[in-house]
């Protein structure tokens, strides 16, 4: 089985976790220091894919296909 992850992704998720730890790791958006553990290994996915390392595809919810209107707005 191949592995996932290629080894520049895991620099780059180590990079934003060493960050973390020493309190410069900041928020993309709002420039917030980053606490979370899971938001460090986050961005330091974010950084790797944008860099072009290996990384599986971000995980999107799929919307269900029903459309707005149900069979019970019909008049019969």
């Amino acid at each position: 089985m191949a592995t996932k992850y290629g080894k520049k992704a895991s620099e780059k998720v180590e990079k934003a976790m060493h960050k973390k730890k020493k309190g410069t790791l900041k928020s993309g958006r709002s420039g917030k220091k980053v606490t979370s553990r899971k938001q460090a290994i986050a961005i330091g996915l974010s950084e790797a894919r944008k860099s072009g390392a290996k990384v599986p595809k971000k995980k999107t919810t799929k919307s269900s296909g029903k459309s707005s209107r149900s069979s019970s707005t019909k008049k019969s």
